[in-house]
Parts: structure tokens; sequence; C-alpha cells
């Protein structure tokens, strides 16, 4: 019986053993892993016909990882510095996880529409832009149009008129007043729809549709190029996609052999954009071998710096992980495409 007793007893700690053990891997939190993603060669990425790159070297897209958190990555990423835990409300912005998804990929196609004006601008070779509209990144609770407009949805007319900025949209809004009715057309997982609804007044008491908005722009080239980013998503790989299209277009021998990552979004006028993890991303560059790491330089406001005592821009902190994990590693802090271009041909 004694004997019974004992082998029941060790039974049962053996299936709390492995109910813990399944609790560690398997149970979900409220909470994301953020650490040092991949950094990709973006030949792999970037077809244009008729120019291959043959040049040697490698430019970089580099990434961070994100992952739901489980008790076993959340007690890694309490004793690894290069991990982080955040909510996932700051990864998804309160949006379920399809939404934010979409809206990432759609940061991606954004920024690689600009990558391509920027390098085909550069290079003098024929491009053209295309305004397609407002592009819905969020529907305010308060809006009367929620129950027509989601996420993902681009809305190309109101009231008839098409403008060719989110300005001319905004400004003739603000002009019909709160409570007056507009009729939006709108695309809508490829379908064009219509819905009509009263203005609300915005936070800042201009009248407004109630959606969070960016530029769709489509941009269409004389010479065929594709670009492929896979599962990434964001809008933070513009510069790097900018350089390695103009590479290729130009044929021009910019990278000399070396092994360079960076990250940046790049704007219409060739601004480059600070973005999030550039800590983290230092760290994925130097696993990859870079040895230089092209870093955002955005000069803060001293209304900024007034709010944050301890700001850190893109730059300063990159240069401060790489001094302590990647001191081989040359940071260089660029504010537009054409910076970094002046940086690879005079160094």
């Amino acid at each position: 019986m004694a004997k019974f007793k004992q082998i029941l007893h060790r039974y049962w700690i053996a299936i709390l053993v492995v109910i813990l053990i399944l609790g560690l891997f398997y149970v979900p939190l409220p909470y994301y892993i953020e650490g040092p993603g991949s950094a990709n060669n973006l030949k792999s990425f970037v077809k244009i016909k008729g120019h291959p790159d043959k040049r040697s070297g490698k430019f970089m897209l580099t990434s961070v990882l994100q992952a739901p958190a489980r008790p076993i990555t959340w007690l890694y990423a309490q004793v690894n510095p290069h991990y982080s835990v955040v909510s996932e409300d700051t990864v998804n912005d309160g949006q379920d996880d399809a939404t934010a998804a979409k809206v990432q990929t759609f940061y991606m196609q954004s920024a690689i529409n600009e990558a391509i004006a920027t390098a085909y601008a550069a290079a003098h070779a024929s491009y053209h832009k295309t305004y397609r509209g407002i592009y819905v990144l969020e529907v305010q609770a308060n809006s009367k149009f929620k129950r027509a407009v989601k996420v993902g949805d681009t809305i190309t007319k109101v009231d008839g008129h098409h403008f060719t900025t989110a300005q001319g949209y905004q400004k003739y809004i603000a002009s019909r007043g709160v409570g007056k009715t507009v009729t939006i057309t709108y695309q809508h997982n490829g379908k064009t729809k219509r819905a009509t609804a009263p203005l609300i007044k915005l936070s800042t008491h201009r009248a407004g549709i109630g959606v969070g908005l960016t530029d769709n722009v489509k941009v269409t080239t004389k010479i065929p190029v594709k670009v492929d980013p896979g599962e990434i998503g964001g809008p933070s790989a513009g510069l790097m996609f900018s350089l390695q299209i103009y590479q290729q277009l130009t044929g021009k021998n910019i990278r000399h052999g070396r092994k360079i990552a960076g990250t940046g979004t790049i704007n219409p006028d060739g601004s480059v954009g600070e973005i999030g993890g550039i800590d983290k991303k230092i760290i994925a560059a130097k696993k990859a071998g870079a040895t230089i790491f092209f870093a955002p330089y955005v000069k803060p406001t001293k209304a900024l710096l007034a709010l944050e005592e301890d700001h850190q821009t893109n730059y300063q902190l990159a240069k401060a992980t790489a001094k302590r994990y990647a001191p081989a590693m040359k940071v260089v802090p660029v504010s537009s495409f054409n910076q970094a271009i002046k940086y690879l041909t005079t160094h």
C-alpha cells in the first residue's frame, strides 16, 4: 500500500511538472517580446529588368523580431539586454492582429513606393506618381462613418471631389463644417462603395470624418522594378530599399564590397525619418557582419527636449549600442537619401 502511494505521488508530481512546462511554453501573456531580428541581403528583394546587381558587398535590411509573449520568453527577455517586453496595445495600437498586420503591410508598400520614386529621381530615370486618396489607418469610435469605412480602405472622393493631397481633402471637409452631411467614395477590398453621414468635431476643433489617415500613392516606372519584402512589414525599410534600387539602376559601385546595414523611413522629399527598435537592429547587423550602419538623425526640437530631458535620437541610441556591443561597426548619421549617397561615394 505504501509503495502504491509512493508511485501515485510520483505520478502526480510528473503530471504537475508536465503542466508547468507546457504552461511556460504555451500560456499566452498580454505582452509581446521584441528582440534583434534579421539583416537580409536586399539583392534578393529587388528585381529591376535589365539591371541585375553584380557588384560585391551587400545592402542589408534590418528588422526587429516581435512575438507574442509566453512565460518562458518573458523570463528570457528579463535577463537578455537585447530583448524587451512591450504591451499588446503598444505593438498593435489597440487593433486586433489582422488589422494591425494590414496596416503594417500598407506601411511597407508605401515605403517601397517612396523608395522607388526617390531612387529613380536620383538616377534620372522615368517614373510617375498617382495619388489614389486617403488610406484609413484607424476609425474613431465617434465617427459617423464607422459602420461603413474600415481600416485598410482608401477614400478616393468626398462629395464627388478627388484631391491630390490629404491636405486637399482635409481643407474641403473642414470648410463644410461640423454636423454637415457629406458623401464619401471609397475602395473596400477592391470594390467601390459610397457612404453618407454627418461630420464630427475633431480634437483640432475642425470638422472631420473621424479617421486616422495617410497618403495612398502608386508609383509606376518606365524601367520595370519589383520589390518583394516577404513577411516584413512597416515603413522603416525605405532608406535601404532606395539605396539598393539606386545601385542597380545606375550600376555604380557605391558599396565597394562592404556590408552596409541601416534603417529609416524615406519621405517624398528624400528626407529620412526615425524608427523604433534601432538598438535591436544594431545587434542584428553585427550578427550579419555589417561594418557600416546608417542611422536616421532628426534634430530634436526645443519643445521635445523640454518634454523629454533624456531624449535620444535614433543616431545617439544606435551609436551607444554599437559602442558597447559592436565597436568595430561604423554608425553613420543620415538625414536624407542624398546624404547617404554622398557618404558612400566619398568614403
